[in-house]
């Protein structure tokens, strides 16, 4: 798989978000093990709390695919002048899948920078934590 492709999927998903509240569109696009690319875009509720991130409708379809592993993901939104990642929240449920993610964090003219979800989520909780008790 072409980092390329996975770029565009998350700049093509993007486009699809729902967002009448904030007008902040996003799109991801994950990597399975297995090179499938599924795709997610942020919608919003009325009751804002409702709300879902791109990042975590990706996974949510992943996992009701049948996909539990995962290797990169690509997520962009409108702004142009810098990269900008996922939030807190969204980080934490890509590290319920593993740490050993590749991120493209993804300008809407398709420049990318490449870190990982290690990077951007160090000393995390994870489903490790769990298994000690």
């Amino acid at each position: 798989m072409a980092v390329t492709e996975l770029v565009s999927k998350c700049l093509q998903a993007r486009d699809l978000a729902y967002c009448p509240y904030s007008r902040f569109p996003v799109g991801a696009a994950l990597l399975t093990a297995d090179g499938a690319i599924v795709t997610g875009c942020n919608v919003e509720n009325a009751s804002y709390g409702l709300t879902v991130c791109a990042e975590r409708t990706a996974v949510q379809r992943a996992v009701a695919e049948g996909h539990r592993q995962f290797t990169a993901i690509a997520v962009t939104c409108d702004i142009k002048d810098r990269f900008v990642g996922p939030c807190g929240a969204c980080r934490q449920v890509l590290m319920e899948f593993g740490s050993n993610w590749t991120v493209y964090l993804t300008k809407p003219d398709g420049t990318y920078i490449e870190t990982t979800l290690h990077e951007l989520l160090p000393l995390p909780f994870s489903p490790e934590h769990l298994a000690k008790n």
